[in-house]
């Protein structure tokens, strides 16, 4: 039976009626149905959620005279399943008891508190540390598209916009959200709809007036002209459909969503989807997270603080003010022992970021607290690290980190060392806090030890040896005396039971203990909850500057985490300037370089307004690709603040970053491999500009010989000519090493390699000049290829090599296609097809010279010559 078709009947019992009625307000989410001490899910979702899951499906006896499937995971281990279906893609929708089962008539009441989704988490044990959970929201317009983003677990909400769909793909990948929404109408790339998390909402849901009153009511303003957003309408619905959707999964209104930030695309560097692959900043080729800048560059003492670098690594920025601020902080912080005392008082810090979001959604755990009492009482004694600085950006970090005494007092005074995981069974609250809880878990404690003192003073006040306090589950606490002795009880001794031989009473006294003592622990439990969410409330009320401390930690344990970087890994300083320039000193590949066991062969580099682009040959494995990318991490390096591998740099602020590197298909989207290396190429020639840094890898390699040179160069000549962007063009083709003669700024360089009896050893320097040869069956000897392949290779390369002399080309079986010979290159045979004899050379052929006069001779000569005009 499917949801849908249980709905129909109205023959269910009362309780499945009930769950009927709550699943359909969330047909496609699994519902978590609260029943005692499991979760239950019913029907289709039980289905799911056992596949998912791998537990039992078992049924529930019959409902409307069909078998329920059932399925359930126990209360106390939810998260860990909840983690792992949200993680599949799923959303949970979680229903509590809300009804008290002794009082309730029928089914307990129950109602939905929270609907988990993956960019909705906040819970510890559902989110990666050291990644952003981002909830990303699209609105479209033609070819305009506005962006917002909010994470839960931290309380950032930004919004922005861009242009194509370029821009929007190259935002996907630097961004990576959990969870994407966009109108169900809109007319998105399948590229963006077919991603895990992204799903169509109503349009009328991105409607701008109701996302203008839904910010201005979240902010408490009267309008968005204070945030700089006014112009952005198209992310401002975006912006509002995120809130709302937020607002319903968390059912709470996120009071911890304080503030609204614009991006603007001018304040960054520029980087598109391609590049970010290209560059492994936080993720490799493969997917994985190791060999990438970030593995190198992450030794941050606190998870923010890796997260907050991963960000400054994919939006590096343009100002200069800001970026030389930063390095300013990392000269001080390289002061003798600094960055080591300061990180190590940043490690007990945690995760204050994701802590006061929990706070702000009443969802913290005892550990949360202890964690946020423990950072709170470090600040003083990083403050007084701090103190001796002239730093002017790392004095504005101590002002915003500044110390919340009453707070640090508030959760030392209130929640005890090592506190139990969760609330609901107490023993989290300190004793002393509350006189209440006291008193009530003294009761609860010491029941025997007052029974026993009340017998003791009530045998001495009624001079009775035998009276004795004791306890029955029907009549509760009684003081009680033979018959004998009951005649001359005290006045303030009511009758509670008469037995045979004997009576019962009970006092004042007795019966006020009585009624303490009897709820004693569940008042207890009680009252500990009662303290506890208080305590979440006074926490609540500063969560703002609360917040701003940890923004402010996060970025002192950066600054921290690069200085140690740079004095570790031997990076120095680089200049920034205004004017077009990117001159390196013995720079290093970051990741290559931490990977290698022998020392990394370190290279110059000089490009300015009079030398732009270099052609840069040499073999296959000689370094090439390595020297290009290590030119883009060390220019991104500087852009984000941080030292860079290198003896010295001068470095010019740059506006984009391209690379044009490697070779892979995009078989979902229908294109070839050539088609892909094309659209990037065509979005490089498109978008670069003189400030921008272009690194270009084997152009037109993925087609036939002339086609891929002809592109090849007048790919080169466009950017040099045109565009004159600072360009590495890394190519196999020789005849572009003769661009250098054409046009100006251009110039060649090599990676050097030595051959020694047929095998060659890469230098991997870099030297002025084109290289001499390409080595490639050499590369392929070191590769495995069969000895008898590479012989047969090297005969066939001399027959190549003495066709392409003569002019013969090839043997093959296809005519050859005109191709365009690019003007003043050097004619190269195609390896793949066979140029076709001239008419002229037809006629030649058939002349015999021998049988020609000299004025039949003379004749031909013209008739020839007129062949060829």
């Amino acid at each position: 039976m499917t949801n849908a078709s249980a709905g129909k009947s109205a023959q269910h019992t009362p309780m499945m009626q009930q769950y009927l009625r709550i699943k359909a307000q969330h047909p496609d989410q699994l519902l978590f149905y609260r029943m005692g001490d499991f979760y239950e899910l019913f029907y289709d979702d039980a289905k799911k959620a056992a596949a998912l899951l791998d537990i039992s499906l078992t049924a529930r006896g019959k409902s409307a005279g069909e078998p329920i499937p059932m399925a359930g995971i126990p209360y106390h281990s939810a998260e860990s399943y909840i983690a792992r279906i949200v993680k599949a893609g799923e959303s949970v929708v979680i229903c509590e008891q809300v009804g008290d089962p002794a009082t309730s008539k029928g089914p307990v009441a129950r109602e939905v508190v929270r609907i988990v989704t993956p960019g909705t988490l906040s819970d510890e044990a559902l989110l990666d540390e050291h990644q952003d959970n981002l909830l990303m929201g699209i609105a479209r317009h033609e070819d305009h598209f506005g962006l917002a983003l909010i994470d839960i677990s931290s309380g950032r909400f930004s919004l922005f916009e861009v242009e194509g769909e370029d821009g929007l793909l190259a935002e996907l990948e630097r961004l990576r959200p959990a969870e994407l929404l966009y109108p169900d109408d809109a007319a998105l790339p399948e590229t963006v709809t077919r991603r895990p998390g992204a799903h169509g909402r109503p349009p009328w849901e991105f409607e701008q007036d109701t996302a203008e009153r839904l910010l201005c009511e979240q902010f408490n303003t009267r309008d968005l002209s204070g945030f700089g957003c006014d112009h952005l309408k198209l992310a401002i619905c975006a912006a509002g459909c995120l809130l709302q959707y937020a607002r319903d999964t968390q059912r709470s209104s996120l009071p911890h969503i304080r503030r609204l930030q614009v991006e603007q695309r001018d304040e960054a560097v520029i980087l598109d989807a391609a590049t970010r692959r290209n560059l492994e900043l936080d993720l490799n080729l493969s997917g994985g997270r190791n060999n990438t800048l970030a593995s190198v560059l992450d030794q941050c003492r606190t998870p923010m603080g890796s997260r907050l670098l991963r960000r400054w690594l994919h939006r590096p920025l343009r100002d200069r003010a800001t970026l030389e601020a930063r390095q300013d902080a990392i000269r001080w912080l390289q002061m003798p022992d600094c960055f080591d005392n300061i990180a190590e008082q940043l490690k007990p810090i945690g995760d204050m970021e994701r802590i006061l979001s929990r706070v702000a959604l009443r969802s913290a755990r005892p550990r949360d607290l202890e964690r946020l009492r423990n950072a709170l009482a470090i600040l003083p004694e990083l403050q007084q690290a701090l103190a001796g600085t002239d730093a002017p950006h790392i004095q504005a970090l101590a002002n915003t980190i500044a110390e919340f005494p009453a707070e640090a007092d508030l959760l030392a005074r209130a929640i005890i060392d090592a506190p139990p995981v969760v609330i609901r069974d107490g023993g989290v609250i300190a004793a002393g806090y509350d006189a209440e809880l006291d008193e009530l878990r003294g009761l609860s404690e010491n029941a025997g030890d007052f029974l026993l003192q009340l017998e003791a003073r009530e045998r001495a006040r009624t001079d009775i040896a035998t009276l004795k306090v004791g306890y029955n589950r029907v009549h509760g606490y009684y003081i009680e005396v033979s018959k004998a002795q009951a005649i001359d009880m005290p006045a303030e001794y009511i009758r509670r039971q008469t037995l045979k031989n004997a009576e019962r009473y009970i006092t004042p006294e007795l019966k006020e203990f009585e009624d303490k003592a009897l709820s004693a622990k569940s008042k207890a439990l009680a009252r500990e909850k009662q303290l506890y969410d208080e305590l979440l409330e006074t926490l609540a009320q500063q969560l703002l500057p609360l917040q701003e401390a940890a923004a402010g930690l996060a970025e002192l344990d950066v600054l921290c985490n690069l200085a140690e970087r740079a004095f570790t890994l031997d990076y120095q300083r680089p200049q920034l300037v205004e004017e077009r320039c990117l001159q390196i000193e013995g720079g290093r590949h970051p990741v290559v370089e931490a990977v290698m066991d022998s020392p990394f062969v370190a290279n110059d580099l000089t490009l300015d307004a009079q030398r732009h682009m270099l052609v840069i040959t040499g073999p296959n494995m000689g370094g090439k690709s390595t020297y290009m990318r290590q030119a883009a991490l060390i220019t991104l390096l500087a852009h984000i603040g941080s030292y860079v591998p290198a003896e010295a740099a001068t470095i010019g602020i740059v506006d984009r970053i391209f690379t044009r590197m490697g070779s892979s298909d995009d078989l979902a989207g229908g294109r070839s491999t050539f088609m892909v290396e094309m659209t990037e190429t065509a979005n490089i020639l498109h978008n670069a500009s003189e400030r921008s840094l272009v690194l270009m890898d084997e152009v037109g390699r993925g087609t036939s010989t002339f086609d891929g040179l002809s592109l090849a160069w007048s790919c080169a000549e466009f950017l040099a000519r045109e565009v004159k962007a600072f360009t590495l063009f890394a190519t196999h083709y020789f005849e572009l090493t003769s661009l250098p003669e054409r046009e100006q700024g251009v110039a060649n360089v090599h990676l050097t390699a030595v051959e020694h009896n047929d095998h060659i050893v890469f230098m991997h320097e870099v030297q002025e000049g084109p290289a001499s040869q390409s080595y490639g069956l050499q590369v392929a000897q070191l590769a495995g290829i069969p000895s008898d392949v590479i012989r047969n290779a090297r005969d066939k390369l001399v027959v190549l090599e003495q066709d392409s002399r003569q002019g013969e080309g090839t043997v093959s079986r296809n005519p050859a296609p005109e191709v365009p010979q690019p003007t003043g290159a050097p004619q190269q045979a195609d390896m793949f097809v066979s140029p076709q004899p001239s008419e002229a050379e037809l006629k030649l052929r058939e002349l015999d010279p021998d049988d020609l006069t000299p004025r039949q001779a003379l004749e031909q000569l013209y008739a020839l010559k007129a062949l060829l005009a």
